[in-house]
């Protein structure tokens, strides 16, 4: 009997093994080997900086991923639930503005007061005051828009904004993580003809996008590569590309301008998470083995809080966390209004807000 059971298990744990060197995976994974970590010190030395942020609409919702302000300083947010929230211009009462019945990612106001949303689900839409939504864009020269993620308006209206990855949709996120490949782009959307444009392909997971103050050029984060890319749009360098700061101690989210001086870039994850991650990513094959596990117990993030201001160069310039991720955590946004600094989370249920150091 002994020997019996011993045979069907060591049968079970061929199968098992054979599960997890040869069945398919929908991933074609790339080797890249990362910079190494830099070192947490000087403009990066840990801080408790966001230990006394004040939460604004505790337990409205989870994942309030970005704000907006209209022109009567009333604030928006989008939730996972597809929810758009909008709060009192004192920043109370937060009531559902509408339901885009998709993701609401990045959002910013247009110069004619809709608010255009980076809807991951449903592409780039434009919600007018009144609350009706219409569809700009969800496909670019007949190629759906697959994960429509952060945008920036251009003094002349043109929409810049993201698509994640044409290949994996939000809810296979980590399969594009795990793949790292260059599977996102930067699009832009031209209001007066209704069309829309690929400015740049091949970046790795386009998340955030920031337009400077001068419109000379346009910020795209690269979240897998820990790097934010420059894009030039006017001067001797326009149509080229270039690195505007990499290895980044953590994954790029959302970035913003303050309009004068200072790129505000979050960081979803820190640097425990980076530990985690870095030693896979040289190993194509290991991650083959990983995406077959159960998600459960695949590799997981350690909470943290952590976003930075950057000047027009590059260079780090602010610096405001919370290692223990008790007080806010999984940053994707900061944008700054009226002296205060809003954050949006992936996991929270409340806007985070501190004022402007």
């Amino acid at each position: 009997m002994r020997k019996k059971i011993g045979r069907i298990l060591v049968g079970l744990l061929g199968i098992l093994l054979l599960y997890l060197l040869l069945w398919p995976v929908p991933i074609d994974p790339a080797a890249w080997t990362p910079p190494t970590l830099p070192p947490m010190t000087g403009v990066y030395e840990p801080n408790d900086r966001l230990a006394h942020v004040e939460r604004m609409g505790k337990g409205m919702g989870v994942g309030p991923e970005d704000v907006a302000f209209d022109d009567e300083g009333r604030l928006y947010t989008g939730l996972l639930d597809g929810r758009v929230v909008r709060f009192n211009d004192d920043g109370t009462d937060p009531e559902v503005f509408v339901e885009t019945g998709g993701r609401p990612l990045g959002m910013v106001f247009d110069a004619s007061g809709n608010l255009i949303v980076a809807d991951a689900w449903k592409g780039l839409l434009s919600i007018s005051p009144e609350g009706d939504i219409k569809v700009l864009a969800n496909e670019v020269k007949g190629e759906p828009i697959v994960f429509a993620d952060d945008l920036d308006i251009a003094a002349d209206g043109t929409i810049y904004f993201t698509d994640a990855s044409k290949k994996f949709p939000l809810d296979k996120l980590m399969l594009d993580l795990m793949e790292h490949r260059p599977n996102g782009r930067l699009l832009a959307y031209d209001p007066h003809s209704a069309s829309t444009r690929m400015v740049l392909d091949d970046l790795y997971f386009a998340n955030g996008v920031a337009i400077s103050p001068d419109q000379n050029f346009v910020l795209i984060n690269e979240t897998w590569k820990y790097r934010v890319k420059r894009y030039w749009l006017e001067g001797p360098k326009k149509g080229q590309t270039d690195i505007f700061i990499e290895n980044l101690p953590g994954f790029p989210d959302n970035i913003t301008c303050n309009g004068q001086d200072t790129f505000w870039l979050a960081l979803v994850e820190g640097p425990p998470t980076r530990e985690i991650f870095d030693p896979l990513l040289p190993h194509p094959f290991l991650r083959k083995i990983i995406t077959r596990l159960p998600e459960v117990v695949g590799p997981t993030h350690t909470p943290y809080g952590f976003a930075l201001g950057l000047d027009m160069n590059g260079q780090v310039i602010q610096n405001l966390q919370d290692p223990t991720g008790e007080h806010y955590s999984e940053v994707t946004s900061v944008t700054e209004h009226d002296g205060m600094l809003y954050f949006g989370s992936l996991s929270e249920d409340a806007i985070g807000r501190v004022a402007v150091p």
